[in-house]
């Protein structure tokens, strides 16, 4: 068995373990034979519980580096629907849930949340005021409607988890562009 595959496989079965009962549900033992690894194999990567959780945050939660926003000027619709298509948002909906819960209780998990929240934000606003030079109203609008889409993105998987209804992203990136033209 290789070193690195026990740690990955350390956070796969706490990034499942911790998005289905919650981070402090889980013992670190119950990890430890999902990941199929001896106990102390966690406590050599991570000395404390709370370690898998940051490193999962940190490891597993990120907005990617794109160089070039694919936005058309005067397709606001269309830029955010594709925006949304190549979220650049990279975390399971398993990671989402975990951030969601977690969020109240941990301080890093909160701030990693925000800071997703505000990059996603950054991103929609570049995109809406490429697609929209000029726009009606300016930059108080495009950072409203940025933060709206920016919202949509990061929640629909919770919403979806407690209620089952799925968000169209397109018909949001519809209403958005309908308000800002």
């Amino acid at each position: 068995m290789v070193i690195g595959d026990a740690r990955t496989r350390i956070l796969d079965a706490a990034e499942e373990l911790f998005a289905g009962g919650g981070y402090a549900a889980t013992p670190t033992a119950v990890i430890a034979r999902l990941a199929q690894v001896p106990g102390e194999l966690i406590s050599h990567y991570f000395p404390r519980k709370i370690d898998v959780l940051v490193a999962l945050v940190d490891e597993r939660t990120s907005v990617e580096e794109e160089g070039d926003v694919d936005a058309v000027p005067g397709d606001p619709a269309g830029t955010l629907a594709r925006l949304a298509r190549r979220l650049p948002l990279r975390a399971s909906p398993a990671m989402r849930r975990i951030l969601f819960r977690e969020a109240d209780t941990h301080t890093s998990v909160k701030e990693r949340l925000g800071r997703l929240n505000r990059e996603l934000a950054a991103r929609t606003r570049v995109a809406l005021g490429l697609a929209l030079p000029g726009a009606r109203g300016g930059a108080a609008r495009l950072e409203v409607a940025a933060a709206m889409f920016a919202a949509v993105l990061i929640y629909q998987e919770n919403l979806c988890q407690l209620t089952g209804h799925q968000i169209d992203p397109d018909a949001v990136a519809e209403l958005i562009a309908h308000s800002l033209v």
